[in-house]
């Protein structure tokens, strides 16, 4: 008879994985998060792939203005590639914020999660979802949020923490200009806090936790997200790792990095900015000064919240 099968890895309740390789998931988050829904934005919820039963929520302001089209934001979601969704309230809140601020369609798609699915699978989830937008702009029946109104050559990429490592990914993999994607353009994309690894440890790795985030957790979430057998050097972790592919050749639309100062992550992201400018790319790095990982997610109203927005709506405009 064989042994009871007992958890060798928990994450705050929201994931335990078992000796059998066998998981267990909570819908609750380890952190209480209130739903703040003003009525400034409307939502709903799509299959956008019927094999995998991956939907998308799609946000857009509740009074349209005649004026101009609304571009798309394209929302990936953080935790670690392990946990997270687009149903959690912080993904929520951040969205309905993004929509309603910045006048845009926001579109935050679910994505396929480790240890049960470990990479590329969410980067494959990803880029079907944009695939998604592309047959909807080529269909007769198109989603009805998606008719007029919509700039489907103005769309743009927001990843937070893991989701801002597979805004990188799509960038890399759609090159400037988009071309597999036609007639739906991606103008650029921003990184917040992108979640990139590496076998050797940066400064702020090695400094203070922060207040929901710590080296433990990083690393669990590594150790259940690459695939088997691979490193924190895996070039789906690490862009700039031994066997990663020079990005040097590539031509890539504009990115936009943005951290907290008091972030874990942070050293990466400042590291990534500094390389691909050295490398002639179109990117911009900020820092804001004492803010820790999920600033915006986690507070969108916040004041660090608003100059964000702001910061996001000149590089989308």
């Amino acid at each position: 008879m064989g042994s009871i099968p007992y958890v060798v890895e928990d994450f705050q309740g929201v994931l335990q994985v078992y000796s059998d390789g066998s998981t267990l998931r909570s819908a609750t988050l380890p952190f209480h998060v209130p739903v703040h829904d003003d009525g400034s934005a409307v939502w709903k919820d799509c299959v956008f792939d019927k094999h995998h039963h991956l939907h998308l929520r799609i946000y857009k302001p509740a009074v349209s203005e005649a004026a101009a089209k609304l571009p798309i934001l394209y929302y990936f979601h953080g935790g670690g590639f392990c946990v997270g969704s687009r149903t959690w309230p912080n993904c929520h809140n951040c969205c309905l914020r993004l929509a309603s601020e910045l006048r845009a369609v926001v579109v935050a798609p679910d994505f396929r999660l480790a240890p049960e699915h470990r990479l590329p699978a969410a980067l494959d989830d990803a880029w079907s979802s944009l695939k998604w937008l592309q047959g909807q702009a080529l269909s007769e029946q198109r989603e009805e949020w998606l008719t007029e109104g919509v700039d489907l050559e103005r769309v743009f990429v927001v990843g937070d923490s893991s989701g801002g490592n597979m805004a990188h990914h799509l960038a890399v993999q759609l090159g400037a200009g988009s071309p597999e994607l036609e007639p739906v353009r991606v103008r650029g994309y921003v990184l917040m806090a992108p979640f990139f690894g590496g076998s050797v440890r940066t400064g702020s790795e090695e400094g203070p936790s922060e207040t929901l985030l710590n080296l433990e957790i990083l690393d669990r979430f590594w150790r259940l997200s690459i695939p088997e057998g691979g490193t924190k050097d895996h070039p789906l972790a690490n862009p700039f790792g031994p066997e990663s592919p020079s990005l040097e050749p590539l031509k890539l639309d504009p990115i936009l990095v943005v951290v907290g100062g008091n972030e874990l992550l942070k050293d990466r992201a400042k590291d990534y900015a500094k390389k691909m400018k050295e490398m002639k790319k179109n990117i911009g790095y900020v820092e804001f000064d004492g803010k820790e990982h999920g600033f915006f997610t986690n507070d969108p109203y916040s004041e660090a919240g608003n100059a964000l927005l702001q910061l996001i709506k000149r590089f989308i405009s």
